[in-house]
């Protein structure tokens, strides 16, 4: 694993001797002491083993801000104990991996899991878009239940269930509900489980569309990058306003301490989701210290419904955010999935003319309205 920035470098501190102000009883016990070498060992010692222990005990909270919680932060920063979950979860990431240790990761539950429902719709993409089939290989999805790991066992080859005591996930998780605001920030919490171990991974919503190579855009300088609703321009621009569903994120000291301010940052920042508490935090001076390098993922090429990718001959993937409702979602995409077949019967020379536009949004337009008009000018909560 990348070890990032470099460690933590603790001040150098010379601790002054007392030599007295002259008194003669100082002085004799000055001179007691120093004709005893084996006392001057174990004073020596025992300043050497106090600076150590209080070195050690700083360290955990350097990186964090003031106001976060010592003990809160001294359990985020502690190493990660490898339990049988992990080492289940290893053995998956490993079939699935690219040779440097790269996966993709989609979550499911029941309600998305289920057949004609948005995994079919999810697969479908990989095997229509140009050259994106390959990547099948590389998915591995999360199941939030089990219903859901049945399902995909039955039709993909990697699978894994991810168990949270006490919660079914397994409905559909209305925007917004206290199920909802769970089940992202379990994935918020499982994703710096993955870094943990290692690998580098694209997360994608499933109700995101694979058309293309979408690492053919990423940034080869970037820690984290991350999808748009909106995009302003830049890709350095931290005024974009991002979209948790689709993220390229690697492996390093700097990804794994974020995702865990990212995850106790939900503390400071209740009743948000992750995207909103992202949007709290991207410009936290903290990121800066750590040296996280962010960039924001232009939606020329990974659009959506809040902005959709306008050129089918550039588009990699296109997301059914703006919307609310599992049906409204799945009505959508569908139709989508037949532009984008439409596109692909045409011949070249019609292709290159650019003249498709698509058809969606239609039911998540109005599903979206709503529950919220988006504004430019102000700071947007954003969307799933």
């Amino acid at each position: 694993m990348d070890s990032g920035s470099g460690g933590i470098k603790a001040g150098n501190e010379k601790l002054p001797l007392e030599t007295g102000d002259g008194n003669h009883h100082h002085l004799h016990l000055h001179n007691q002491f120093f004709q005893h070498p084996l006392k001057m060992v174990l004073l020596f010692a025992a300043v050497a083993l106090s600076c150590l222990v209080l070195y050690h005990s700083a360290y955990p909270f350097e990186f964090f801000p003031s106001s976060y919680n010592p003990s809160s932060a001294a359990a985020n920063l502690s190493s990660p104990v490898k339990h049988k979950e992990d080492s289940d979860l290893e053995s998956v990431l490993k079939k699935a991996s690219t040779a440097d240790k790269t996966v993709i990761l989609t979550t499911l539950n029941e309600a998305w899991a289920a057949q004609n429902s948005v995994f079919d719709i999810f697969l479908d993409s990989f095997r229509i878009g140009n050259g994106t089939s390959r990547f099948l290989k590389h998915l591995v999805v999360i199941a939030l239940d089990q219903k859901a790991y049945t399902r995909c066992s039955a039709i993909h080859p990697h699978c894994y269930t991810l168990s949270t005591d006490g919660i079914d996930f397994s409905g559909e998780a209305v925007f917004m509900t206290q199920d909802y605001l769970k089940m992202m920030w379990r994935r918020i919490d499982f994703l710096r489980t993955v870094l943990d171990l290692g690998y580098n991974f694209v997360f994608t919503d499933a109700d995101i569309m694979w058309f293309r190579d979408p690492f053919q855009h990423f940034y080869g300088d970037a820690d984290f990058q991350i999808a748009c609703d909106y995009f302003k321009g830049s890709s350095s621009d931290l005024n974009n306003y991002p979209n948790g569903g689709f993220n390229y994120v690697k492996s390093n000291t700097r990804t794994t301490h974020f995702y865990r301010f990212w995850y106790t940052s939900r503390e400071k920042y209740p009743d948000m989701h992750d995207q909103d508490v992202l949007n709290m935090i991207k410009h936290d001076p903290y990121l800066t210290k750590i040296g996280l390098h962010i960039r924001f993922l232009d939606t020329r090429f990974y659009g959506g419904f809040c902005e959709p990718s306008r050129d089918f001959n550039e588009v990699c993937t296109m997301h059914a955010n703006c919307c609310v409702g599992l049906e409204n979602k799945i009505h959508d995409l569908r139709i989508m999935l037949d532009d984008w077949r439409k596109y692909k019967s045409l011949p070249p020379n019609q292709r290159a003319l650019n003249r498709l536009s698509w058809r969606v949004p239609q039911d998540c337009r109005t599903s979206f309205k709503t529950l919220h008009t988006p504004n430019k000018n102000e700071t947007q909560k954003t969307k799933s």
